[in-house]
């Protein structure tokens, strides 16, 4: 690949400063782009025969996934999140995407039966995955369970962007949020390039959606990673419509006498998964809902196959 340039994105639309964004020339009318958000190396592929609008797209796809990042992340001030939170025990109107979120997490913890719940996030207080044996204590994990349950939240489908927070309690969007950006990545892309023949494919952190087959008409062809060996790959699929997302316990887990504690929690018990498969790949529409059946298979632990099995969708377990 030849280095065309690296993207002039203005600093006030990169809040969390991240290095600058570089565009690639890989052949003749195929292009990527590199960059890092959401802790992980993403790409978009365009193959397109018009420059000026690739780099019009990567820019934009670029900005997008900043954008959302910074939003939703725990780890920023001045923004929705830390405002979400800002306000307990007061009723606040969310905007439309927040609201749009808070639906689909709804919709994912009743059809979970409460096994994907984005208030569960406070138990990372409890849990810190390093590869070490120090497991919390049950005390500790009892505690925080009091503040853990999308029921106690102030929230009504009926009137949805209605939010009020409890005292001690906080949402995490951190298990939706890199597969949302993919999707609104890859939405910015076709936007753009709508207007000409184009073929996309954007990959964060290995959370993958693609905009139909490549331009020669064959699928792309992309790698799920050997859990122990992140350079290497377990399976190569054929990717032609829709798009991947991959759970596992390959870089958080814990250690402790043989018994391996996957990163993946279950908000009801508050305790780590360790009967579920290293990893689980899920082929699906969009990418946020392969991300949510790959995360529920982990957590349905040593039921994981079974689970997927009864659905009608590809996917890729291992253990």
């Amino acid at each position: 690949m030849n280095l065309l340039e690296e993207l002039q994105i203005d600093p006030l639309l990169n809040p969390s400063n991240h290095p600058s964004a570089s565009l690639w020339k890989v052949n003749e009318n195929s292009f990527q782009v590199d960059f890092e958000c959401m802790a992980s190396d993403c790409s978009i592929l365009i193959e397109c025969k018009q420059i000026d609008l690739v780099k019009a797209a990567a820019n934009s796809a670029v900005i997008e996934a900043w954008r959302i990042e910074h939003k939703f992340s725990r780890y920023q001030t001045g923004n929705t999140f830390a405002e979400i939170h800002s306000k307990k025990d007061i009723t606040q109107t969310l905007d439309d995407e927040t609201t749009q979120l808070m639906i689909f997490a709804n919709h994912a913890y009743h059809a979970s039966q409460g096994l994907f719940d984005i208030t569960s996030g406070i138990l990372r207080r409890a849990w810190h995955f390093d590869g070490s044996d120090n497991l919390p204590k049950t005390s500790a994990i009892k505690e925080l369970l009091t503040k853990v349950g999308w029921t106690k939240l102030g929230w009504d489908p009926s009137n949805p962007n209605q939010l009020t927070l409890p005292t001690g309690m906080e949402l995490d969007f951190g298990g939706i949020g890199k597969e949302y950006a993919v999707d609104k990545m890859l939405l910015v892309c076709r936007k753009i390039l709508s207007q000409t023949t184009s073929a996309i494919l954007v990959n964060c952190g290995g959370d993958l959606a693609c905009s139909g087959k490549r331009l020669n008409g064959e699928s792309w062809k992309v790698g799920i990673e050997a859990v122990n060996d992140q350079t290497k790959a377990k399976h190569i699929v054929a990717l032609s419509s829709g798009a991947l997302a991959t759970s596992g316990d390959s870089r958080r887990f814990l250690l402790k006498d043989d018994i391996r504690y996957s990163h993946i929690l279950n908000p009801i018990t508050g305790w780590a998964i360790t009967d579920a498969p290293r990893s689980v790949t899920v082929a699906a529409p969009t990418c946020i809902n392969a991300g949510i059946i790959s995360t529920l298979a982990l957590l349905k632990g040593a039921e994981a196959e079974n689970f997927l099995s009864s659905l009608d969708m590809p996917y890729w377990l291992t253990n």
